[in-house]
């Protein structure tokens, strides 16, 4: 069976965006007109073979006739702009997911906000600092940590969910779970967005019980288990492995409300890493909003070496910019303000370049 897929490419941003999408020599990413892209780049995947090919949009139509007509199927999903189905998010603009971890051995935060004062002031300093999401969990899921027992992992986030939106009507509620227990009681307290880490993989009841509620969910991806997923992760080609993954697994789930995430760190090596993180817009093809989270993440270290750093801020940012340059939507971090200052700084260079 021959497969093929369809990555955008080559993009510009702001002005020149504008006017290249008016001129008609490139198209919008996500219905985004301050990002357009002129190029794709067609990876054809036979049996164990894979190669690729970068064309540019005039010369699709020199194509063979089924990768043709998979390239502008892929197209139409990559133009389309992405409906806005999560409370106070507009996917046209870059979004921040704060992390909260009411969790005593999270990989860089366990203990910090477990009080219930402290939780509940940084939820505040997120959300002023500029998070539009938050995003709660009470079960660490860093390499080699244990599942917590369903009672507990409630018990840890149970005062913080229910208090939410009684002074935080306006902001996205995430859930970091991956038990359906837990998910439906956070439901019922106006949780907004279901993030599980197992890609709905872990509790076998979790979507079958999810259809009862029309309730947005992060796919995400993992290979393992948080105790077993960095021994050793293997994959034929991660980057269309993880694209299959997603693509087999939407089919899944009933309401489409869903955000994809490749799952940095989750059962990948360093260079699995860079490779997601370098060719991030092929997950465009498959017409959904696209989440990341690579705040405080080991493959920092390992590429810093000596220059690594506690909360390593600067490789946080670094790779944020990175991935906003080819059109993600949202960011899941620790560092609230340093990232929004980042994207600013950055985005405003971006929309005064000029040719």
């Amino acid at each position: 069976m021959t497969k093929y897929y369809t990555r955008a490419c080559n993009f510009y941003y702001g002005i020149n965006a504008k006017e290249l999408i008016k001129k008609k020599l490139a198209l919008p990413l996500c219905g985004n007109t301050n990002i357009a892209f002129d190029k794709v780049e067609i990876t054809i995947r036979k049996k164990h073979k894979v190669s690729s090919k970068m064309i540019n949009l005039k010369k699709i139509d020199t194509l063979s006739t089924s990768s043709r007509k998979k390239v502008k199927q892929d197209l139409k999903k990559i133009v389309l702009k992405r409906k806005n189905f999560l409370k106070n998010v507009n996917f046209l603009e870059p979004s921040i997911m704060g992390i909260l971890n009411l969790t005593p051995d999270s990989f860089s935060d366990g203990g910090k906000f477990n009080n219930q004062r402290k939780a509940k002031n940084h939820i505040f300093n997120m959300i002023k600092a500029g998070a539009n999401i938050i995003d709660i969990g009470g079960e660490s899921t860093r390499p080699g940590s244990k599942t917590v027992l369903t009672n507990m992992e409630w018990k840890r986030i149970e005062n913080v969910v229910k208090n939410f939106k009684k002074k935080h009507k306006k902001t996205c509620l995430s859930i970091d779970t991956r038990k359906s227990e837990v998910m439906v009681k956070a439901i019922k307290y106006r949780a907004d967005l279901i993030n599980d880490v197992s890609g709905f993989n872990y509790d076998s009841q979790s979507l079958s019980k999810l259809k009862k509620f029309n309730i947005a969910k992060v796919l995400h991806h993992m290979q393992g288990t948080p105790k077993t997923m960095q021994k050793s992760p293997k994959y034929k080609n991660v980057l269309l492995d993880i694209y299959d993954f997603f693509e087999k697994s939407i089919k899944k789930i009933h309401n489409k409300k869903i955000v994809i995430d490749p799952g940095i760190g989750f059962g990948k090596n360093l260079k699995h890493n860079l490779t997601l993180i370098s060719k991030i817009s092929l997950f465009h093809s498959l017409g959904l909003p696209i989440l990341i989270g690579t705040s405080r993440k080991r493959f920092i270290s390992q590429i810093s070496g000596v220059n690594d750093s506690e909360e390593r801020i600067g490789g946080t940012i670094a790779s944020v910019l990175y991935l906003l340059s080819q059109g993600v939507q949202i960011f899941r971090v620790h560092n609230v303000n340093e990232v929004k200052q980042g994207i600013l700084v950055f985005r405003k260079i971006l929309s005064n370049l000029k040719n």
